[in-house]
């Protein structure tokens, strides 16, 4: 007897310290459950009247769903609109039960006489205490890879409405809108190397600008759609999907004179090579019109200007790179309306800053912002006043160099002025003047506070909202925290997040997750509180899991950027791995021996990378769509970072070709409609590893596009780490779905 209740403490003792249980998944999905819909007071769904003078929008409350209006410039808070009458009405024109406080409605915007929205596929006004239809909601189907310009058939008129432009049969044809006298501009477009309809009049009326366009080879991938719901039988169907390598249109810009009917040439040296060439964009005087330039590689990029008169062209500014442009996340340009200025964005001098250009001389005034730090974003510039509003971080020293503050600067670069001071990450909405404006700041840790400020100084003129989290604390969650450690030269911060379950005991040993995003377009660990409780959900089962921002990602230096030039293969590792061990000397619990990843999309990519070329560190990886190979995605991500022309690199940071460096355990998600990453690049993964040999799972989910794996495929990716980090067998599903804490006796959703 003595033995038998030795065995059955033990036993005991194993159960209440056990991690990855039934009773761990139930405490997961009875905190995503608790948690959900009771952050309250977060001002969600802003929108100002169109004439500044108030706004609306939609918080949590104990009640549910409230909807807040608040005058513009004294503050004044009050409920929107009764929405017990909406709600009678709404239930009366669908058919069905509509609770007042789950209205089903978005896009909330305030009207001289009431309001406007969303709702169940179709837009509303409710004006005076009626609800009228206004008609079905426009669908926007147009599919991201589709690079057709200029191809529709249009007629555009000058600005006297005298004469008209057309194509006909892929040449320029005018009108004479008084006479009716039609003639031709051009004679020699055809199918393959046609005028485009995109065509630009002077502001004179006198000349017209455009493009001739030489056709590409378009490259298509084929999805099967395994499981149609409108019919037994799969489909095929395909997308335009330009990748690595391939070739592109080639755009001429062109001039044309009415008077003399002749086509001015432009000389094409200074745009050869090109990934893209803008429309053209007429000066006010109509003198000349600008063009910019993006040359393949993302290595120059240029804004010309043509002479009207003369159809000569000469560069205004010219930016150049060893390593790459950021055009598609940095880009900005604003031209002051007599032409004369330009405020231009640049790296240039090793950070993200402003300058002004003299247009007439093409060259740099002054620069308007200086220091080590970004500007991330111009959200408004006042000619008249010659002042400019703009989003930066890094600004403040010795606070986290991502949070996000909002400025106000002189063209010639003196009066900045700091509108948000508060040391937290500042998510505004503007009045349509510029006058005024709400912030909701937060920390990852800190609770959001809602005002409304004057944009002259940044005072507050009320306090709109205090976020409660009272719900949140009695449900045992626990803030994330933020951590910071030193990059692989020793000289860096490195940024991250540490998530802790509800039932931490410091005396245990926890197998440590890390979520991967490594893509070089932003940075991506949250820096404002957030209500996606998924991270969270996932350390209930008895792990920690960190989140970090390696070099590589945007949003510090030039130099801290380029890190991921043709080197995408690096992700940060290194940084990430001296972050997650500095933390573990910190925290003895973080059990680095057990680390586990798991990313989409270039985080597929990444967390597959990450037990292929780190393997010593990460022991297992779930990957969801990733672009395991760089020469299968998209063209104008891969070759923005990893460049062009292709050349080894792209097989040296591929996943497919390292696939025999498998040592841990990898389970690949990819949905079989993914039209963002081809999903043949996870099956080229899934076929190298097969034939080295190696042991993996696979989950190829039927109809579902670019995703995690959705509810399904986050089961298998929690499983996976209870399996192989906890060595615990996950809950048999098919048996019996998990019940959550609160309801032992009710089963509930098994997916998560």
């Amino acid at each position: 007897m003595r033995y038998l209740f030795i065995g059955l403490l033990c036993c005991s003792l194993t159960t209440a310290h056990a991690q990855g249980t039934l009773r761990d998944y139930q405490r997961s999905e009875t905190l995503k459950k608790q948690l959900a819909d009771r952050a309250y007071h977060i001002p969600r769904q802003i929108n100002w009247q169109e004439n500044g003078t108030g706004l609306v929008y939609m918080i949590q409350t104990t009640k549910g769903r409230e909807y807040i209006q608040v005058d513009g410039q004294t503050g004044k808070r009050s409920n929107a609109f009764d929405q017990e009458g909406l709600a009678r009405q709404l239930e009366q024109a669908l058919s069905k039960t509509i609770p007042a406080y789950q209205l089903p409605i978005q896009g909330l915007k305030r009207t001289a006489t009431g309001f406007s929205f969303d709702a169940e596929g179709s837009q509303w006004t409710y004006d005076a205490g009626q609800l009228r239809k206004k008609g079905s909601m426009s669908a926007m189907n147009r599919y991201w890879g589709d690079r057709s310009r200029g191809e529709q058939v249009r007629r555009l008129y000058t600005p006297d409405s005298s004469h008209s432009a057309i194509i006909k049969n892929y040449n320029v044809y005018v009108r004479n809108e008084r006479s009716k006298e039609e003639f031709p501009m051009s004679f020699d477009g055809s199918e393959g190397e046609y005028y485009s309809s995109d065509l630009r009049w002077s502001p004179d009326g006198t000349k017209l600008a455009g493009t001739k366009t030489r056709k590409n080879t378009p490259h298509l991938i084929y999805l099967i759609r395994s499981s149609p719901t409108d019919q037994l039988q799969p489909k095929l169907e395909t997308r335009n999907y330009l990748k690595p390598g391939d070739a592109l249109p080639i755009q001429e810009p062109v001039l044309f004179d009415i008077a003399s009917r002749k086509q001015l040439p432009i000389a094409m040296d200074m745009i050869a090579q090109q990934y893209e060439l803008s429309d053209p964009d007429w000066r006010a005087d109509s003198k000349a019109f600008t063009l910019e330039y993006n040359q393949r590689g993302h290595q120059v990029y240029r804004v010309l200007e043509v002479e009207a008169g003369t159809g000569r062209i000469r560069p205004l500014i010219e930016e150049k790179s060893k390593t790459f442009i950021d055009y598609s996340g940095k880009r900005f340009r604003h031209d002051t309306p007599d032409g004369r200025e330009i405020i231009w964005a640049s790296e240039r001098d090793g950070w993200n800053h402003l300058y002004l250009y003299d247009a007439a001389k093409a060259q740099v005034k002054n620069q308007i912002t200086k220091g080590n730090w970004v500007v991330r974003n111009v959200v408004h510039v006042d000619d008249a006043k010659r002042t400019i509003l703009f989003a930066a971080s890094g600004q403040t020293p010795g606070e986290d160099p991502y949070y996000l503050h909002y400025y106000q600067i002189n063209f010639d670069g003196k009066g900045l002025k700091a509108l948000t001071p508060e040391a937290a990450q500042h998510e505004v909405t503007f009045s349509p003047d510029f006058s005024t404006f709400v912030d909701t700041y937060s920390r990852i840790n800190q609770a959001p506070v809602t005002v409304l400020r004057k944009t002259t100084d940044g005072s507050i003129i009320t306090t709109l909202e205090k976020a409660d989290l009272t719900e949140w604390e009695k449900a045992g969650w626990k803030a994330p925290e933020p951590f910071v450690a030193k990059a692989r030269d020793q000289q860096t911060d490195i940024h991250g997040i540490i998530i802790r379950p509800t039932n931490f005991d410091p005396s245990r040993k926890y197998p440590v997750i890390e979520m991967i995003y490594a893509g070089p377009q932003s940075a991506f660990v949250p820096k404002a509180f957030s209500t996606n409780t998924a991270m969270h959900e996932l350390a209930e089962l008895g792990f920690v899991v960190v989140q970090i921002d390696g070099m590589g990602t945007s949003n510090r230096s030039k130099a801290f950027h380029d890190v991921c030039w043709k080197n995408l293969k690096d992700a940060g590792f290194p940084d990430r791995i001296l972050w997650m061990k500095a933390a573990a000397q910190k925290y003895p619990y973080l059990d680095l021996e057990r680390v586990g990843v798991y990313g989409t999309s270039a985080g597929g990519q990444n967390a597959a990378g990450a037990v292929l070329f780190q393997p010593d560190f990460y022991k297992v990886a779930v990957a969801s769509c990733g672009c395991h190979d760089n020469r299968m995605d998209k063209m104008w991500w891969n070759e923005q970072w990893m460049g062009y022309p292709i050349g080894p690199q792209y097989a040296e940071c591929s996943n497919v070709t390292h696939a025999d460096q498998l040592r841990g355990e990898l389970l690949l998600i990819v949905g079989e409609m993914d039209d963002n990453v081809d999903p043949s690049s996870t099956y080229q993964l899934a076929d190298a590893l097969i034939r080295a040999n190696k042991n993996f799972e696979l989950v190829v989910v039927p109809n579902m596009g670019h995703s995690a794996g959705g509810d399904f495929g986050e089961r298998k990716r929690r499983d996976f780490f209870v399996r192989h980090l906890l060595n615990v067998q996950p809950p048999r599903w098919n048996a019996a779905p998990v019940a959550t804490e609160e309801t032992p006796g009710k089963a509930s959703r098994s997916e998560r």
